[in-house]
């Protein structure tokens, strides 16, 4: 199980640091992490990522902590018929930014 949160950290890393030089305020949104820290990520060394990835601890979270956000991604308790894969998405997707909105201030 280590060698899974190892990987997922490095995987996690290397993408937030890809994603932040690319394009930080987008990034901010779509990883959920504050200014400051995009600027910390986006300054670790390769050695550092490495370090920080060898970590037991899990480093992401998942944001989709919330059983509408969940229910509307997979569409779950949703009738065939009236379901809508594009509005459930956008519903979802405009709930998680709120989220991200209050976490900010």
């Amino acid at each position: 199980m280590l060698t899974e949160i190892r990987e997922a950290n490095l995987t996690y890393l290397m993408l937030s640091q890809s994603l932040i030089r690319q394009d930080k305020a987008q990034a901010l949104f779509r990883l959920g992490i504050s200014e400051e820290s995009a600027h910390l990520i986006a300054t670790l060394s390769p050695l550092q990522i490495m370090k920080l990835a060898s970590s037991n601890m899990l480093l992401c979270r998942f944001r989709a902590d919330d059983d509408m956000v969940w229910n509307l991604l997979t569409q779950h308790n949703l009738p065939a018929r009236t379901a809508n894969e594009s509005t459930s998405r956008l519903h979802a997707n405009l709930l998680m930014s709120s989220r991200f909105a209050e976490a900010s201030i």
